[in-house]
């Protein structure tokens, strides 16, 4: 079950200008709180596909590794380099 937690967030200047020129009949929102909504699962998406591209790229790293370059180890060796 989610839980709604109310926030207050102050802009001023330009910001507030361009929350405006979003939001209402010219805009693509019904109100503040759908674009801030928005901007924060946008937000959210961006830092998930950056962490994965992270993964990726690191995968890619060790596939690409010549077969020479690996080590063979144990479970314990395995659980005690990533302790440290």
């Amino acid at each position: 079950m989610s839980r709604t937690t109310t926030m207050t967030v102050r802009v001023s200047g330009a910001l507030t200008e361009f929350v405006a020129t979003n939001v209402g009949e010219d805009g693509a929102y019904e109100n503040v709180s759908e674009y801030i909504r928005d901007l924060i699962r946008r937000d959210k998406e961006r830092v998930e596909r950056e962490a994965f591209d992270r993964l990726k790229a690191e995968l890619n790293r060790a596939f690409a590794a010549p077969e020479e370059s690996y080590k063979p180890l144990t479970a314990a060796e395995v659980i005690a380099r990533n302790r440290t």
